[in-house]
Protein backbone atom coordinates (compact mmCIF):
# COMPACT_ATOMS: atom_id res chain seq x y z
CA UNK A 1 0.00 0.00 0.00
CA UNK A 2 1.58 2.95 -1.24
CA UNK A 3 0.96 6.50 0.51
CA UNK A 4 0.41 9.76 -1.60
CA UNK A 5 2.63 12.78 -0.28
CA UNK A 6 0.79 15.71 -0.80
CA UNK A 7 3.06 18.92 -1.56
CA UNK A 8 2.20 21.44 1.36
CA UNK A 9 4.29 23.55 3.38
CA UNK A 10 6.31 21.65 6.11
CA UNK A 11 4.63 22.85 9.42
CA UNK A 12 0.58 22.39 8.22
CA UNK A 13 -1.51 19.10 9.24
CA UNK A 14 -3.23 18.20 5.74
CA UNK A 15 -6.19 16.29 7.44
CA UNK A 16 -7.78 15.81 10.80
CA UNK A 17 -7.56 12.15 10.68
CA UNK A 18 -6.41 9.87 13.54
CA UNK A 19 -4.22 7.92 11.24
CA UNK A 20 -3.67 10.09 8.46
CA UNK A 21 -0.06 10.45 7.28
CA UNK A 22 1.67 13.82 8.47
CA UNK A 23 4.78 15.33 8.11
CA UNK A 24 7.14 14.38 10.36
CA UNK A 25 7.24 17.26 12.77
CA UNK A 26 7.28 17.22 16.01
CA UNK A 27 5.43 20.26 16.33
CA UNK A 28 2.43 19.17 14.29
CA UNK A 29 2.20 16.14 16.08
CA UNK A 30 1.39 17.89 18.66
CA UNK A 31 -1.32 19.98 17.18
CA UNK A 32 -4.44 18.15 16.89
CA UNK A 33 -4.27 16.59 20.57
CA UNK A 34 -3.95 20.02 22.44
CA UNK A 35 -6.86 21.36 20.15
CA UNK A 36 -9.33 18.93 21.36
CA UNK A 37 -7.98 19.16 24.87
CA UNK A 38 -8.14 23.02 24.62
CA UNK A 39 -12.35 22.81 22.99
CA UNK A 40 -12.68 19.90 25.69
CA UNK A 41 -11.18 22.21 28.78
CA UNK A 42 -13.01 25.12 27.32
CA UNK A 43 -15.90 23.58 27.24
CA UNK A 44 -15.89 22.61 31.09
CA UNK A 45 -15.08 26.29 31.89
CA UNK A 46 -17.05 27.48 29.39
CA UNK A 47 -19.46 30.98 30.97
CA UNK A 48 -22.53 30.74 31.84
CA UNK A 49 -24.66 33.30 32.11
CA UNK A 50 -26.88 32.42 35.83
CA UNK A 51 -29.75 34.79 35.27
CA UNK A 52 -32.36 35.66 32.78
CA UNK A 53 -31.06 37.94 29.69
CA UNK A 54 -32.82 41.54 30.05
CA UNK A 55 -33.63 43.32 26.97
CA UNK A 56 -30.74 45.00 25.20
CA UNK A 57 -28.36 43.01 26.50
CA UNK A 58 -27.38 40.59 23.23
CA UNK A 59 -27.07 43.65 21.48
CA UNK A 60 -24.78 44.97 23.80
CA UNK A 61 -22.50 42.01 24.05
CA UNK A 62 -22.14 41.71 20.43
CA UNK A 63 -21.51 45.78 20.01
CA UNK A 64 -18.25 45.55 22.43
CA UNK A 65 -17.51 41.91 21.64
CA UNK A 66 -17.14 42.64 17.56
CA UNK A 67 -14.61 45.51 18.26
CA UNK A 68 -12.71 43.59 20.70
CA UNK A 69 -11.97 40.72 18.88
CA UNK A 70 -10.65 42.32 16.42
CA UNK A 71 -8.71 44.86 18.07
CA UNK A 72 -6.89 41.63 20.42
CA UNK A 73 -6.39 39.97 17.21
CA UNK A 74 -4.45 42.89 15.68
CA UNK A 75 -2.50 42.17 18.94
CA UNK A 76 -1.70 38.85 18.73
CA UNK A 77 -0.54 39.06 15.14
CA UNK A 78 2.40 40.61 16.03
CA UNK A 79 3.54 37.98 18.54
CA UNK A 80 5.16 35.20 16.84
CA UNK A 81 7.09 37.08 14.75
CA UNK A 82 8.37 40.24 16.31
CA UNK A 83 11.69 38.61 17.15
CA UNK A 84 12.07 37.08 13.85
CA UNK A 85 11.93 40.13 12.34
CA UNK A 86 14.17 42.01 13.99
CA UNK A 87 16.59 38.85 14.17
CA UNK A 88 16.59 39.45 10.18
CA UNK A 89 16.98 42.99 10.31
CA UNK A 90 20.21 42.48 12.49
CA UNK A 91 21.46 40.00 9.82
CA UNK A 92 21.16 43.06 7.26
CA UNK A 93 22.51 45.91 9.33
CA UNK A 94 19.50 47.48 10.76
CA UNK A 95 20.59 46.62 14.28
CA UNK A 96 22.81 44.83 16.05
CA UNK A 97 22.14 41.35 18.18
CA UNK A 98 22.72 43.74 21.06
CA UNK A 99 20.45 45.92 20.30
CA UNK A 100 18.05 43.84 20.04
CA UNK A 101 17.05 43.18 23.94
CA UNK A 102 17.21 46.81 23.76
CA UNK A 103 14.00 47.44 21.77
CA UNK A 104 12.16 44.41 23.95
CA UNK A 105 12.98 46.52 26.71
CA UNK A 106 11.94 49.94 25.18
CA UNK A 107 8.65 48.24 24.37
CA UNK A 108 7.80 46.96 28.02
CA UNK A 109 9.58 49.98 29.51
CA UNK A 110 6.60 52.17 27.70
CA UNK A 111 3.98 50.06 28.38
CA UNK A 112 4.90 50.37 32.17
CA UNK A 113 4.99 54.08 31.82
CA UNK A 114 2.44 54.50 29.96
CA UNK A 115 0.03 52.25 32.28
CA UNK A 116 0.38 54.65 35.30
CA UNK A 117 -1.43 57.35 33.36
CA UNK A 118 -3.55 55.98 30.49
CA UNK A 119 -6.57 55.01 32.50
CA UNK A 120 -6.89 58.49 33.74
CA UNK A 121 -6.61 59.99 30.66
CA UNK A 122 -9.39 57.89 29.34
CA UNK A 123 -11.50 58.72 31.88
CA UNK A 124 -11.09 61.80 31.21
CA UNK A 125 -11.00 62.09 27.49
CA UNK A 126 -13.30 59.02 26.93
CA UNK A 127 -12.98 55.45 26.48
CA UNK A 128 -14.20 55.42 22.65
CA UNK A 129 -11.41 57.91 21.83
CA UNK A 130 -9.15 55.84 23.69
CA UNK A 131 -9.62 52.58 21.75
CA UNK A 132 -9.28 54.71 18.45
CA UNK A 133 -6.22 56.01 19.84
CA UNK A 134 -5.00 51.90 20.42
CA UNK A 135 -5.59 51.74 16.84
CA UNK A 136 -3.60 54.42 15.90
CA UNK A 137 -0.93 53.74 17.97
CA UNK A 138 -0.06 49.99 16.69
CA UNK A 139 -0.93 51.51 13.35
CA UNK A 140 2.26 53.44 13.30
CA UNK A 141 3.91 50.45 15.34
CA UNK A 142 3.45 47.76 11.87
CA UNK A 143 4.20 50.92 9.21
CA UNK A 144 7.36 51.39 11.17
CA UNK A 145 8.50 47.26 11.02
CA UNK A 146 9.33 48.20 7.28
CA UNK A 147 12.15 50.14 7.92
CA UNK A 148 15.41 48.55 8.20
CA UNK A 149 16.31 51.07 10.85
CA UNK A 150 17.78 51.04 14.43
CA UNK A 151 15.86 54.44 15.36
CA UNK A 152 12.52 53.91 13.34
CA UNK A 153 12.38 50.58 15.06
CA UNK A 154 12.30 52.24 18.62
CA UNK A 155 9.66 54.36 17.65
CA UNK A 156 7.39 51.31 16.76
CA UNK A 157 8.40 49.65 19.98
CA UNK A 158 7.52 52.39 21.96
CA UNK A 159 4.35 53.22 19.97
CA UNK A 160 3.20 49.58 21.11
CA UNK A 161 4.30 49.65 24.45
CA UNK A 162 1.42 52.86 24.20
CA UNK A 163 -1.12 50.71 22.28
CA UNK A 164 -0.83 47.57 24.67
CA UNK A 165 -1.56 49.86 27.80
CA UNK A 166 -4.39 51.31 25.93
CA UNK A 167 -5.80 47.86 25.57
CA UNK A 168 -5.45 46.69 28.56
CA UNK A 169 -7.53 49.84 29.89
CA UNK A 170 -10.00 51.73 27.91
CA UNK A 171 -11.83 48.86 26.33
CA UNK A 172 -12.27 47.27 29.80
CA UNK A 173 -13.45 50.44 31.30
CA UNK A 174 -15.64 51.17 28.21
CA UNK A 175 -17.68 47.75 29.03
CA UNK A 176 -17.89 48.11 32.40
CA UNK A 177 -19.15 51.81 32.56
CA UNK A 178 -21.50 50.85 29.77
CA UNK A 179 -22.67 47.76 31.40
CA UNK A 180 -23.18 49.31 35.12
CA UNK A 181 -24.26 52.88 34.34
CA UNK A 182 -25.63 53.34 30.65
CA UNK A 183 -27.81 50.03 30.92
CA UNK A 184 -27.78 49.13 34.51
CA UNK A 185 -27.33 45.65 34.17
CA UNK A 186 -26.83 42.99 37.12
CA UNK A 187 -23.22 42.31 38.15
CA UNK A 188 -23.80 38.80 37.98
CA UNK A 189 -23.92 39.43 34.07
CA UNK A 190 -20.69 41.31 34.32
CA UNK A 191 -18.78 38.77 35.38
CA UNK A 192 -20.27 36.81 32.76
CA UNK A 193 -19.23 39.39 29.98
CA UNK A 194 -15.44 39.35 31.70
CA UNK A 195 -15.81 35.14 31.42
CA UNK A 196 -16.52 35.63 27.62
CA UNK A 197 -14.83 38.06 26.95
CA UNK A 198 -11.42 36.33 27.89
CA UNK A 199 -12.61 33.02 26.57
CA UNK A 200 -12.12 34.82 23.00
CA UNK A 201 -9.41 36.80 24.37
CA UNK A 202 -7.49 33.28 24.26
CA UNK A 203 -9.24 31.55 21.13
CA UNK A 204 -8.46 35.00 18.74
CA UNK A 205 -4.81 34.44 19.67
CA UNK A 206 -4.78 30.97 18.79
CA UNK A 207 -6.49 31.51 15.14
CA UNK A 208 -4.11 34.79 14.92
CA UNK A 209 -0.84 32.25 15.41
CA UNK A 210 -1.67 29.92 12.36
CA UNK A 211 -3.34 32.97 10.26
CA UNK A 212 0.03 34.70 10.99
CA UNK A 213 1.85 31.43 9.86
CA UNK A 214 -0.11 31.46 6.75
CA UNK A 215 1.01 35.27 6.22
CA UNK A 216 5.07 35.56 6.40
CA UNK A 217 5.14 32.19 4.51
CA UNK A 218 2.81 33.37 1.74
CA UNK A 219 5.71 36.61 0.53
CA UNK A 220 9.03 36.57 0.43
CA UNK A 221 11.26 38.65 2.52
CA UNK A 222 13.22 41.41 0.64
CA UNK A 223 13.68 45.09 0.26
CA UNK A 224 11.84 47.31 -2.07
CA UNK A 225 13.57 48.33 -5.44
CA UNK A 226 16.95 47.49 -4.30
CA UNK A 227 16.94 49.31 -1.09
CA UNK A 228 18.49 48.71 1.71
CA UNK A 229 15.88 50.67 3.69
CA UNK A 230 12.36 49.98 3.32
CA UNK A 231 11.65 46.05 3.46
CA UNK A 232 8.50 44.11 2.62
CA UNK A 233 7.05 40.15 2.86
CA UNK A 234 7.89 37.28 4.92
CA UNK A 235 8.17 38.09 8.64
CA UNK A 236 6.05 41.98 7.99
CA UNK A 237 3.51 40.42 6.26
CA UNK A 238 1.89 39.40 9.39
CA UNK A 239 2.32 42.77 10.34
CA UNK A 240 0.56 44.00 7.62
CA UNK A 241 -2.10 42.53 8.28
CA UNK A 242 -2.46 43.33 12.09
CA UNK A 243 -3.11 47.24 10.70
CA UNK A 244 -5.67 46.11 8.43
CA UNK A 245 -7.60 44.44 11.59
CA UNK A 246 -6.55 47.84 12.99
CA UNK A 247 -8.18 49.81 10.70
CA UNK A 248 -11.55 47.76 10.22
CA UNK A 249 -11.23 47.85 14.18
CA UNK A 250 -11.23 51.49 14.45
CA UNK A 251 -14.30 51.49 12.02
CA UNK A 252 -16.38 49.42 14.17
CA UNK A 253 -15.87 51.05 17.30
CA UNK A 254 -16.83 54.62 15.15
CA UNK A 255 -19.75 52.48 14.42
CA UNK A 256 -20.97 50.21 17.03
CA UNK A 257 -19.95 52.44 20.05
CA UNK A 258 -20.82 55.57 22.13
CA UNK A 259 -18.43 57.52 24.24
CA UNK A 260 -18.65 57.25 27.77
CA UNK A 261 -16.02 58.97 30.49
CA UNK A 262 -14.61 57.73 34.25
CA UNK A 263 -15.09 59.79 37.13
CA UNK A 264 -11.98 62.33 37.28
CA UNK A 265 -10.91 62.74 40.90
CA UNK A 266 -7.64 64.11 39.64
CA UNK A 267 -9.55 68.06 40.19
CA UNK A 268 -10.06 67.23 43.61
CA UNK A 269 -7.31 68.42 46.47
CA UNK A 270 -4.88 66.27 47.83
CA UNK A 271 -6.74 63.56 45.37
CA UNK A 272 -3.64 61.93 43.61
CA UNK A 273 -1.65 62.13 46.86
CA UNK A 274 -4.15 60.81 49.35
CA UNK A 275 -4.24 57.70 46.61
CA UNK A 276 -0.68 57.43 46.80
CA UNK A 277 -0.34 57.74 50.58
CA UNK A 278 -3.31 55.20 51.54
CA UNK A 279 -1.46 53.11 49.20
CA UNK A 280 1.80 53.39 51.04
CA UNK A 281 -0.21 53.08 54.49
CA UNK A 282 -1.19 49.80 53.04
CA UNK A 283 1.76 48.21 53.05
CA UNK A 284 2.72 49.29 55.74
CA UNK A 285 0.41 48.03 57.24
CA UNK A 286 0.00 44.60 56.09
CA UNK A 287 3.42 43.36 54.96
CA UNK A 288 1.62 40.75 53.01
CA UNK A 289 0.55 43.49 50.39
CA UNK A 290 3.95 44.43 49.45
CA UNK A 291 4.70 40.61 49.35
CA UNK A 292 2.55 39.44 47.14
CA UNK A 293 4.11 42.43 44.81
CA UNK A 294 7.23 40.49 45.13
CA UNK A 295 5.36 37.81 43.81
CA UNK A 296 3.86 39.17 41.11
CA UNK A 297 7.24 40.53 39.80
CA UNK A 298 9.39 37.28 39.95
CA UNK A 299 6.27 35.41 37.70
CA UNK A 300 5.96 37.78 35.46
CA UNK A 301 9.61 38.92 35.36
CA UNK A 302 10.14 34.98 34.27
CA UNK A 303 7.41 35.31 32.17
CA UNK A 304 8.67 38.48 29.89
CA UNK A 305 11.99 36.60 29.75
CA UNK A 306 10.48 33.35 27.95
CA UNK A 307 8.57 35.74 26.02
CA UNK A 308 12.11 37.08 25.15
CA UNK A 309 13.67 33.64 24.10
CA UNK A 310 11.50 31.41 23.38
CA UNK A 311 11.50 31.86 19.40
CA UNK A 312 15.40 32.39 19.59
CA UNK A 313 15.81 28.53 21.81
CA UNK A 314 13.55 26.88 19.25
CA UNK A 315 14.78 28.68 15.96
CA UNK A 316 16.56 26.78 13.03
CA UNK A 317 16.90 23.50 15.56
CA UNK A 318 16.20 19.72 14.32
CA UNK A 319 13.42 21.55 11.95
CA UNK A 320 12.46 24.47 10.60
CA UNK A 321 10.52 27.02 13.03
CA UNK A 322 6.88 27.37 12.04
CA UNK A 323 6.64 30.04 14.78
CA UNK A 324 3.21 30.75 14.11
CA UNK A 325 2.21 27.38 14.87
CA UNK A 326 3.99 27.14 17.68
CA UNK A 327 3.09 30.43 19.42
CA UNK A 328 -0.85 28.61 18.86
CA UNK A 329 0.25 25.62 20.10
CA UNK A 330 1.43 28.00 22.93
CA UNK A 331 -1.79 29.69 23.56
CA UNK A 332 -3.72 26.37 23.42
CA UNK A 333 -1.88 25.34 26.68
CA UNK A 334 -2.41 28.80 28.33
CA UNK A 335 -6.15 28.53 27.97
CA UNK A 336 -5.91 24.97 28.96
CA UNK A 337 -4.51 26.63 32.49
CA UNK A 338 -7.00 29.18 32.29
CA UNK A 339 -9.97 26.90 32.17
CA UNK A 340 -8.32 24.43 34.65
CA UNK A 341 -7.83 27.87 37.22
CA UNK A 342 -12.25 28.07 36.70
CA UNK A 343 -12.80 24.27 36.86
CA UNK A 344 -10.61 24.08 40.32
CA UNK A 345 -11.46 27.48 42.22
CA UNK A 346 -12.60 25.72 44.61
CA UNK A 347 -9.13 24.92 45.65
CA UNK A 348 -7.30 27.26 48.04
CA UNK A 349 -5.67 30.47 45.78
CA UNK A 350 -2.30 30.11 48.05
CA UNK A 351 -1.92 26.29 47.37
CA UNK A 352 -2.56 26.24 43.88
CA UNK A 353 0.32 29.50 43.31
CA UNK A 354 2.62 27.73 45.96
CA UNK A 355 2.37 24.17 43.32
CA UNK A 356 2.54 26.70 40.64
CA UNK A 357 5.47 28.75 41.54
CA UNK A 358 7.80 25.11 42.37
CA UNK A 359 7.06 23.91 38.74
CA UNK A 360 7.94 26.74 37.32
CA UNK A 361 11.27 26.68 39.20
CA UNK A 362 11.90 23.23 38.56
CA UNK A 363 10.67 24.00 34.88
CA UNK A 364 13.21 26.53 34.14
CA UNK A 365 16.27 24.87 35.85
CA UNK A 366 15.32 21.74 33.27
CA UNK A 367 14.86 24.16 30.74
CA UNK A 368 18.26 25.25 30.92
CA UNK A 369 19.76 21.92 31.09
CA UNK A 370 17.83 20.98 28.19
CA UNK A 371 18.81 24.21 25.93
CA UNK A 372 22.77 23.34 26.80
CA UNK A 373 22.02 20.02 25.84
CA UNK A 374 20.02 21.36 22.34
CA UNK A 375 17.44 19.03 23.45
CA UNK A 376 14.82 20.84 21.38
CA UNK A 377 11.62 18.86 21.74
CA UNK A 378 12.21 18.53 25.76
CA UNK A 379 12.43 21.83 26.03
CA UNK A 380 9.50 22.43 23.43
CA UNK A 381 7.14 20.27 26.10
CA UNK A 382 8.09 22.46 29.21
CA UNK A 383 7.41 25.65 27.16
CA UNK A 384 4.11 24.45 26.81
CA UNK A 385 4.02 23.35 30.53
CA UNK A 386 4.91 26.94 31.52
CA UNK A 387 1.97 28.36 29.41
CA UNK A 388 -0.22 26.38 31.11
CA UNK A 389 1.31 27.80 34.23
CA UNK A 390 1.06 31.18 33.01
CA UNK A 391 -2.94 30.67 31.87
CA UNK A 392 -3.39 29.28 35.52
CA UNK A 393 -1.56 32.04 37.16
CA UNK A 394 -3.61 35.27 35.97
CA UNK A 395 -7.23 34.55 37.08
CA UNK A 396 -5.86 33.17 40.44
CA UNK A 397 -3.45 35.39 41.24
CA UNK A 398 -5.95 38.13 40.51
CA UNK A 399 -8.38 36.86 42.99
CA UNK A 400 -5.83 36.84 45.33
CA UNK A 401 -4.98 40.28 44.73
CA UNK A 402 -8.42 41.46 45.03
CA UNK A 403 -9.06 39.92 48.37
CA UNK A 404 -5.65 41.57 49.77
CA UNK A 405 -5.75 44.54 48.17
CA UNK A 406 -8.42 47.36 49.26
CA UNK A 407 -10.62 48.76 46.53
CA UNK A 408 -10.06 52.63 46.99
CA UNK A 409 -6.07 52.55 46.39
CA UNK A 410 -5.96 49.33 43.85
CA UNK A 411 -5.14 50.82 40.57
CA UNK A 412 -2.49 52.76 43.00
CA UNK A 413 -0.77 49.74 44.40
CA UNK A 414 -1.17 47.35 41.31
CA UNK A 415 1.11 50.58 39.82
CA UNK A 416 3.41 50.01 42.55
CA UNK A 417 3.77 46.49 41.61
CA UNK A 418 5.07 47.00 38.19
CA UNK A 419 8.36 49.15 39.71
CA UNK A 420 10.16 46.00 40.85
CA UNK A 421 8.95 44.02 37.99
CA UNK A 422 9.92 46.49 35.00
CA UNK A 423 13.84 46.92 37.12
CA UNK A 424 13.78 42.86 37.25
CA UNK A 425 12.70 42.42 33.58
CA UNK A 426 15.01 45.98 32.40
CA UNK A 427 18.45 44.04 34.51
CA UNK A 428 17.84 40.34 33.11
CA UNK A 429 17.48 41.82 29.53
CA UNK A 430 20.06 44.26 29.41
CA UNK A 431 22.86 42.39 31.83
CA UNK A 432 22.74 39.39 30.05
CA UNK A 433 24.11 38.64 26.63
CA UNK A 434 21.90 37.71 23.81
CA UNK A 435 23.31 34.21 23.84
CA UNK A 436 23.22 33.77 27.51
CA UNK A 437 19.98 31.83 27.64
CA UNK A 438 20.72 29.31 30.20
CA UNK A 439 21.58 32.64 32.81
CA UNK A 440 18.72 34.24 32.24
CA UNK A 441 16.67 30.58 32.87
CA UNK A 442 18.54 30.10 36.18
CA UNK A 443 18.16 33.45 37.04
CA UNK A 444 14.22 32.93 36.52
CA UNK A 445 13.87 30.14 38.64
CA UNK A 446 15.45 32.62 41.53
CA UNK A 447 12.93 34.45 40.72
CA UNK A 448 10.09 32.08 41.24
CA UNK A 449 12.02 30.21 44.52
CA UNK A 450 11.93 33.90 45.77
CA UNK A 451 8.61 34.04 45.15
CA UNK A 452 7.69 30.53 46.71
CA UNK A 453 9.45 31.65 49.69
CA UNK A 454 7.25 34.96 50.01
CA UNK A 455 3.65 32.68 49.04
CA UNK A 456 4.86 30.31 52.14
CA UNK A 457 5.09 33.48 54.12
CA UNK A 458 1.55 35.01 53.50
CA UNK A 459 0.58 31.54 54.14
CA UNK A 460 1.81 31.64 57.48
CA UNK A 461 0.43 34.94 58.19
CA UNK A 462 -2.96 33.31 58.33
CA UNK A 463 -6.32 34.25 55.73
CA UNK A 464 -6.31 37.85 54.22
CA UNK A 465 -8.89 39.73 55.05
CA UNK A 466 -11.56 41.00 52.86
CA UNK A 467 -10.09 43.79 51.22
CA UNK A 468 -13.99 45.07 50.07
CA UNK A 469 -17.15 44.14 49.78
CA UNK A 470 -17.75 42.88 46.46
CA UNK A 471 -15.13 40.84 45.01
CA UNK A 472 -13.81 41.48 41.47
CA UNK A 473 -15.91 40.06 38.77
CA UNK A 474 -12.94 38.46 37.37
CA UNK A 475 -11.98 36.76 40.15
CA UNK A 476 -13.35 33.48 38.47
CA UNK A 477 -12.43 33.59 35.01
Amino acid sequence: LQTKVVAVPSWMVTGITLWGTFPDNFYTYSLWPLLLVTALLAWLARPVASEAIPPGFRTFKYRFLVCWCICVSADWLQGPYVRALYNEYSTLGGCTPEQVPVLFVAGFGASGVAGCFVGSLADRFGRKRSALAYCFFYILACVTKHFNDFWILMIGRIAGGVATSLLFSCFECWMVSEHVQRYGFSGGLLSYMFGVMYMLYYWCAIAMGVLSQYAAEGWKFGPVAGSDLFFVGGSIVPFDLSAVFLVVGAICICVFWDENYGSDDSDQEGGTVALLRGALDLMRRDYRVWLLGLVVSCFEAAMFTFVFDWWGTLNGKEVELPAGLVFSLFMMACTCGSSAATICASMPRLGRLVFLFALGGAGFVAAALAEARAMIRTLFALYLAFEFLVGLYFPTMGDLKSSMVEERVRSTVYNFYRVPLNAMVVGILLFTRLEQVQERYFICAVFLAVGFVCLGVIGLAGPPQAACSMRSSTSTL
